[in-house]
């Protein structure tokens, strides 16, 4: 990897430039020119090493979501995933170690589209599928930095905590240019000189409106960053572990506030359990150049917060199914190609 593409990866994860003319002014910043921002960043597209300029948005701000997990028998594992992948409301998709050997997260517009998608999914594989919402974010803002080597064996991240707003933007009031301006933005910025102009094109307004509702979004929080989006396997970072704990209730915020520090934590949240089949409540995730190393911070984690005694589990990921921004519009073409799996794949289980 060479300085330029080094510098823009880890400068402008967050706070990408919202002016009319982004790739200049980061061109200006980086005693560059615009082309080669330009250039270096399709790339690093094309590469895989990114994949997209545009919002993160916080969870269940401008529609819901939910991690899922399946227990899926071998030797349909691949198919399942398969199926489920097919789902555009499916954004990542992991195999992991554990009986519960297949995770993704869902997004949705509304609660009842994401229960009927789940339910779908469940009448084409016959297999039940646990739902562990997000109940509260104790630090969620994934960022890594270049270059990684061998001095760097866990994932360096620069600690943005969520800050808690007094604006509450839900989708459900927005209004129709808003909807429009989400749906253009999920997937990423057009990679052109005059990204928001482009999409103030496409969706029929002016550039200044797209850049100031972006900017409410930001302020309120609706949007976490806007930045580059990496691929932390193509960077290096080729372990990750989800690692649960069984928190006593009275316990988690505690633990959960204290662990958001933990420099090789990733990603720190509660979900709830699934009594009987899942007991754990407070997820954490890891980053690492290597199993060795994720193995290792897992075990400092134990030892420098005296968790020897609480019920814990390390779920290494195997494979990566899928990996994309979550989508909250959806065409019509996503919903016919979505119906005529059911009718392609039928009930694998029953």
């Amino acid at each position: 990897m060479h300085s330029l593409e080094r510098n823009l990866l880890n400068h402008y994860q967050r706070d990408f430039p919202l002016t009319s003319q982004p790739f200049a002014q980061i061109a200006k910043e980086v005693n560059s020119d615009t082309a080669s921002i330009l250039h270096t960043f399709k790339i690093l597209k094309n590469a895989g090493k990114i994949t997209r300029i545009g919002p993160v948005f916080r969870p269940n701000t401008i529609g819901v979501s939910t991690l899922a997990a399946l227990k899926a028998p071998s030797s349909q594992l691949e198919t399942i995933a398969e199926i489920i992948n097919q789902y555009p409301e499916v954004n990542h998709n992991y195999e992991r170690e554990h009986a519960y050997n297949l995770w993704f997260v869902a997004t949705a517009p509304d609660a009842q589209h994401l229960e009927n998608t789940l339910q779908q999914m469940e009448q084409q594989i016959g297999i039940d599928i646990m739902r562990l919402p997000l109940l509260k974010e104790y630090y969620i803002d994934l960022g890594f930095t270049m270059p990684l080597d061998d001095a760097t064996k866990h994932a360096n991240i620069s600690k943005h905590h969520a800050h808690h707003h007094s604006v509450q933007y839900s989708i459900q009031h927005h209004d129709e240019l808003q909807q429009r301006l989400l749906a253009e933005i999920q997937s990423g910025l057009p990679l052109v000189d005059k990204p928001y102009q482009a999409v103030a094109d496409t969706i029929g307004t002016t550039e200044q409106e797209v850049l100031r509702r972006i900017d409410i979004m930001l302020t309120a929080g609706t949007i976490r960053r806007m930045g580059v989006v990496v691929r932390h396997r193509e960077l290096g970072y080729r372990a990750n572990a989800m690692l649960v704990w069984d928190i006593p209730d009275e316990q988690i915020d505690k633990i959960g506030t204290q662990l958001s520090q933990v420099d090789c934590i990733t990603l720190c949240y509660q979900r709830p359990r699934h009594l009987p089949h899942w007991r754990y409540n407070l997820f954490t995730m890891i980053h690492g150049k290597d199993k060795p190393s994720v193995e290792a911070c897992v075990q400092r984690i134990v030892s420098d917060y005296g968790l020897q005694d609480i019920p814990r589990a390390t779920l290494f990921s195997k494979r990566r199914f899928k990996q994309r921004g979550a989508c909250y519009s959806y065409a019509k073409s996503d919903i016919i190609s979505k119906q005529s799996k059911v009718a392609t794949y039928g009930n694998l289980a029953r």
